[in-house]
């Protein structure tokens, strides 16, 4: 599962431009999969189990990453540009980039130190600030590869490290299809329908219209999501740790969980020995908040990758986390068939 996720993280797929990662996941379909692609572009695919399910289970994942899209060339070369999905200042400065059908390698530029004045010295710069740089000498030179409305995409490669950590580009969500493409892969005991949704990142619209088509009883939604174990952050506010296996959330901004699905998915984690944890804060959002409305509504609930440094180029997760997320969701979707 871990060479599926590297090869996930190096394709790029900024929301609505999830070409690429649809076409990788289509390839790696086995012929017993039937598979349709929805106006959006989302990737709808249904495997039959061993046995009939009682309940029509869909697992969903998005295949879009956050990044940014060109909004203007200046007349030296420089391109501006406005992000795509939640994306904090603090990790754009400096940052290698792709931008455009053609990939042309770029940097995304921030005024020079000496120039800062005292009260911009110690803050992060405005995004307006920023530009990225593909060293061009002028416009008609950066419109030869470069036009407005193309996207630009985090440039940084995959990495293990330490004691089973990862670091790679667009984690969130390509953990999510890489579990939900070996689900597809293995055997199963019941029906399974699995979504790749796109848009996620820009307000879960591909979710909406994929559940709408599949018209499911129940959802898990396979998603990563932001642990901040690390140094000066206590209790609570850590939310997940990597390490402590995936994580189940009782609300967040966009849902409130299941509460038959959020205590029927911890007791089959103890009952099976599987590392599990609650997210402790009710923060961000995922593509569960258009699944559970959507026709006479959706119990849903979502298993989560911990991860940190999330929407940057440089995620980090824990492998161990990776497999104990997979059992999970397993044992889950073949308990929520049957029910």
């Amino acid at each position: 599962m871990t060479e599926k996720l590297k090869n996930l993280c190096s394709l790029y797929g900024v929301s609505g431009r999830e070409e690429a990662v649809r076409e990788y996941l289509i390839s790696r379909l086995g012929s017993e999969c039937r598979f349709s692609v929805d106006n959006l572009g989302n990737l709808i695919v249904f495997k039959k189990g061993r046995n009939k399910s009682k309940n029509k289970v869909m697992l969903a994942a998005h295949m879009d990453e956050v990044g940014f899209i060109v909004t203007h060339i200046t007349s030296d070369g420089f391109l501006k540009f406005d992000t795509v999905g939640g994306i904090d200042t603090s990790v754009m400065a400096g940052r290698n980039v792709r931008v455009g059908e053609r990939l042309i390698p770029g940097v995304i530029g921030v005024k020079p130190v000496h120039l800062l004045k005292n009260d911009e010295k110690n803050v992060f710069p405005e995004k307006e600030s920023l530009y990225i740089d593909i060293g061009a000498k002028s416009r008609a030179e950066a419109e030869e590869s470069v036009r407005p409305g193309d996207c630009a995409f985090f440039d940084s490669e995959f990495v293990t490290f330490g004691d089973g950590f990862i670091k790679a580009r667009a984690i969130d969500d390509r953990a999510g299809c890489a579990l939900l493409l070996q689900m597809l892969e293995d055997e199963q005991d019941y029906d399974m329908w699995v979504v790749f949704t796109v848009q996620e990142e820009t307000g879960t619209g591909g979710a909406q219209a994929a559940a709408y088509t599949v018209d499911p009883d129940c959802a898990i939604v396979a998603e990563a999501t932001t642990a901040a174990d690390i140094p000066g952050v206590e209790g609570e506010k850590r939310v997940c740790l990597l390490g402590g296996g995936p994580v189940i959330s009782f609300m967040d901004r966009s849902t409130v969980y299941s509460r038959e699905l959020f205590r029927l998915v911890l007791d089959l984690a103890e009952k099976n020995g599987i590392k599990a944890q609650v997210k402790t804060q009710v923060a961000g959002g995922n593509d569960a908040g258009a699944i559970f409305k959507s026709r006479g509504g959706v119990k849903v609930l979502a298993v989560s990758l911990p991860c940190r440094y999330i929407h940057s180029p440089s995620c980090v997760i824990k492998e161990s986390d990776l497999f104990e997320t997979y059992k999970l969701i397993k044992l889950l979707a073949a308990e929520l068939a049957q029910r």
